[in-house]
């Protein structure tokens, strides 16, 4: 992916400017450490089948598909080795169906509101290279739900979700008060959605949506 790409340039010449200087930066209990991120939201979707009513329909499924998106968060330092993150943001995504093999293209439009607190341990606190890894826990709010295409007019829930996350990552100073970060986390994350028409048949589909969230950006400390 081209986004991917350039968060490896990127990353790559910030590290290496840094593996020539001294350390700048470090953090200690009671910081807060602020960064603002581009991210890369990429569904890796597993679908199961879709039902009208009780009965399943053969070789049918849906899909999610990938958002780009700015997005804020905030790590208080608990010790110098220990933080915990909060991200805030949201992203915008299609979701598109098959029905007994046959692609009937877009049927929703969804919004998703993903908070991610994380526990963070950072292997390298006091360097100017400072990676970090985490294991935290998401809560997944879904709004604005909208049926489009074939379904247009029919009413949309999605079941808000709760699923565990991991997260990897690294800042890399530039001066004594910014840094550059490359991140990465995995996110368990279900969309279980009920489309109902004037009748008030329904229509559901689940949907594993697990994305694997990349992002780069900058940040500073308080």
């Amino acid at each position: 992916m081209k986004l991917n790409k350039n968060i490896t340039a990127l990353l790559t010449a910030a590290t290496a400017s840094a593996m020539i200087a001294s350390p700048v930066m470090a953090y200690e209990a009671g910081d807060i450490v602020v960064r603002g991120r581009i991210l890369q939201v990429a569904p890796q979707d597993d679908s199961g089948s879709i039902r009208a009513g009780v009965t399943s329909v053969a070789n049918s499924g849906a899909s999610v598909n990938s958002d780009v998106i700015p997005e804020l968060d905030f790590t208080y330092m608990l010790a110098p080795n220990w933080g915990v993150e909060l991200i805030l943001g949201y992203s915008d995504h299609d979701v598109k169906a098959k029905l007994e093999g046959v692609n009937i293209g877009k049927v929703a439009d969804i919004k998703v509101l993903p908070p991610t607190l994380t526990l963070q341990y950072h292997f390298s606190p006091t360097s100017n290279i400072r990676p970090y890894a985490g294991v935290g826990v998401n809560y997944t709010h879904y709004f604005d739900t909208k049926s489009t295409g074939g379904l247009d007019g029919q009413g949309l829930e999605i079941d808000d979700s709760f699923g565990l996350s991991l997260q990897a990552g690294v800042d890399v100073d530039i001066n004594e008060d910014w840094f550059v970060n490359f991140d990465v986390k995995y996110i368990d994350m279900d969309a279980d959605a009920e489309f109902k028409d004037a009748a008030g048949d329904k229509t559901k589909v689940d949907i594993d949506v697990d994305p694997i969230v990349w992002g780069i950006g900058v940040g500073t400390t308080f």
